[in-house]
């Protein structure tokens, strides 16, 4: 509970019950009907409300997220030189007052979007690239006042730090940064660079004045019309390279899948026809070997091979082997299918 509030309640209502009564008093007095030692109750409320008020002057509490700056009129320098830490606190009443400055993080936002920012309407930050380009920034500062040097920002600054200090280092620093960078580099290959500079001097600058800058935040890059349009056909023109290649990439893989089938269709051609090769080479070398053993049973038994024509002779043919050292086989038509065979050996 906030006991300097509640104080401060409590005096309003004695300041009232005292009015109450002084009013009751002077209208009976007026009725010719005084109240009886009118004058000492008048006395008693109006001491009590005095007294009441006087506390409730004197004290104060400060707030978890608050520091106080005391302004004394008894103190030469006019100011104590330690700020009020939070909780309740006892000033010298009226001849001392409290200024309260709030300590927890705050964000100071700068922004094209009328309503976003700090101020109504474009608040973004206007620069210029190395090259000369136009960029509008929008951008975020989150803030603290330094607990340390509460008084110092009291006495510098007063409560005009957001505008008059934030505000404006802001926006000079992300301006000379912006300078430094080429307009491709800002939106670009150098945008986390640009952002790592503001920080940094920005971190120096509050330091320097009592506050403490927590983030950076980099929210938007805006260009010209002309340079957004020259961005945007840029973007087609590699857009449309970008699908060239890969046509031609596609094509090339479409002429390699080919060339590796025929490569493959050639190989199996190549693995069929050596097959039939062996093949072909295997049945000549058994056939070969065939011939080589019927000659060698016919070189031991010149008459197997006579044998071996009369058996592959059809049954229904009738031959007669004239007796030589070649015979030869002759039919004859004019004896009857049942007649024999006559075989005479050769002389």
């Amino acid at each position: 509970m906030n006991i300097a509030r509640l104080f401060s309640a409590v005096t309003l209502f004695a300041w009232v019950a005292f009015f109450l009564v002084l009013a009751f008093v002077v209208l009976q007095a007026s009725r010719k009907t005084p109240i009886k030692r009118a004058s000492t109750l008048v006395l008693i409320v109006g001491v009590i409300a005095i007294v009441i008020s006087t506390v409730s002057a004197g004290l104060v509490f400060i707030e978890p997220q608050d520091r106080g700056v005391v302004i004394s009129a008894i103190d030469p320098k006019g100011y104590r030189e330690q700020a009020l830490e939070p909780g309740l606190h006892w000033v010298i009443p009226f001849a001392e007052s409290v200024v309260q400055y709030p300590i927890s993080r705050r964000t100071y936002t700068m922004s094209i979007m009328p309503t976003e920012g700090e101020l109504v309407g474009d608040d973004s930050i206007e620069a210029r690239t190395s090259d000369g380009q136009k960029v509008l920034v929008d951008a975020s500062i989150i803030y603290a006042v330094d607990p340390t040097e509460v008084v110092n920002v009291h006495i510098t600054w007063q409560n005009r730090y957001d505008r008059d200090l934030v505000r404006a280092q802001a926006r000079g620093v992300i301006r000379d940064a912006v300078s430094q960078f080429g307009i491709e580099e800002v939106y670009s290959s150098k945008r986390f660079e640009l952002v790592d500079m503001v920080s940094a001097e920005l971190i120096n600058k509050f330091d320097e004045n009592g506050l403490i800058m927590i983030d950076f935040v980099l929210r938007n890059i805006s260009f010209s019309d002309e340079y957004a349009a020259s961005v945007e056909q840029k973007q087609i023109a590699e857009q449309l390279a970008q699908q060239g290649k890969f046509v031609v990439e596609q094509k090339k893989q479409e002429a390699e899948q080919a060339r590796q089938s025929a490569e493959g269709r050639a190989d199996a051609a190549v693995i069929e026809a050596q097959g039939r090769a062996d093949a072909r080479l295997i049945e000549a070398e058994a056939e070969a070997k065939a011939l080589l053993l019927v000659a060698d049973a016919i070189k031991g038994n010149p008459d197997l091979l006579t044998y071996q024509y009369i058996n592959q002779i059809t049954p229904n043919i009738d031959v007669m082997l004239l007796p030589n050292n070649a015979p030869f086989l002759f039919p004859l038509p004019e004896m009857g299918p049942a007649a024999p065979v006559t075989v005479v050996p050769g002389e």
